[in-house]
């Protein structure tokens, strides 16, 4: 988990610093005829020379700075690919089909926060929901339902982010979105919890979590021979009953199926606002007895967007 959290401030620290090497104008100076400065610098492979100005001393300075700045800023770049390397980070491009579903995501990402969050028990509308996640202020909530939402924004934005989608789909990734969720509520947010929880409409309690086995229940549902719908209902489901969070299991089973799915462009899950009492009831009834053959059809039938 943490080593997402360093190859996310890597990448970050990456782009800052090209951003800042492609906006200085550096390379051999050249001064035609004692008045005019030229640059050569190599462009994509290629040696190409640039006019830069009449000569004066001032720019012809600002060019030997810039020429030792963009010396610093390819070290440093360098470094950071290092760095990313040993972290086992592979600087991939998305299929277009992945990209688009992200594209699909974002789109719907308002109103896909807004479900989850009446989920939740939040009390909100959409406009209050898309005013939050915009930044505005909302007078008529509870600062907690606020945070709720400002939560699921950053574990979407995270799972969405191009290096996360990029990334398996494994406890590591469960671990931080349940972190994300719970953030500022509670201090071991994204941990496994080490004592019991009760349920709320049942009796049923789910046992205490032992991360080698969780780790290798994920691994073994990701590499199963199911269609890739199937997968992620079965992370959902998994998460959900196991309670392997001290809160936040819903919400946090639904972004991390939803990883998986969209890795794959396959689409969205979402609880629809007119079956989050239909969901419920079947949740009890898979806690009680495991069999999650209704709740599965449910999430197929009803909560699922197929994209292509």
């Amino acid at each position: 988990m943490y080593d997402k959290i360093k190859i996310l401030a890597l990448i970050s620290q990456k782009q800052v610093k090209n951003f800042e090497l492609e906006s200085l104008i550096y390379g051999s100076i050249e001064v035609r005829e004692d008045k005019y400065i030229y640059i050569h610098a190599r462009e994509n492979g290629l040696l190409v020379t640039k006019y830069v100005g009449e000569y004066t001393d001032v720019l012809y300075n600002l060019l030997l700075s810039n020429n030792l700045r963009a010396k610093e800023l390819k070290k440093e770049i360098k470094n950071i690919e290092k760095e990313l390397k040993r972290l086992d980070y592979i600087d991939e491009e998305l299929t277009r089909k992945v990209s688009d579903n992200i594209d699909l995501a974002k789109r719907n990402l308002v109103n896909t926060i807004y479900k989850q969050a009446i989920l939740e028990g939040v009390v909100t509308t959409l406009s209050d929901t898309e005013n939050i996640i915009e930044g505005g202020i909302v007078n008529n909530m509870t600062p907690n339902d606020i945070l709720k939402i400002i939560n699921l924004k950053h574990a979407w934005e995270f799972i969405l982010n191009k290096n996360i989608i990029l990334s398996k789909t494994d406890f590591n990734t469960l671990s931080m979105i349940n972190r994300l969720v719970l953030e500022g509520f509670y201090y071991n947010a994204g941990m496994l919890r080490t004592l019991p929880v009760d349920i709320g409409g049942t009796t049923w309690k789910p046992d205490i979590p032992i991360e080698m086995e969780v780790k290798n229940d994920i691994d073994k549902i990701v590499n199963s021979s199911k269609s890739i719908i199937d997968t992620a209902i079965e992370l959902l489901l998994y998460v959900v009953r196991k309670q392997m969070f001290i809160d936040g299991n819903k919400r946090t089973s639904v972004i991390f199926a939803n990883h998986y799915l969209i890795s794959k462009g396959k689409g969205l899950i979402v609880i629809p606002v007119d079956k989050i009492n239909k969901y419920k009831e079947l949740l009890i009834n898979y806690y009680e007895t495991n069999n999650k053959k209704e709740i599965s059809k449910f999430l197929k039938d009803n909560c699922y967007i197929k994209f292509r």
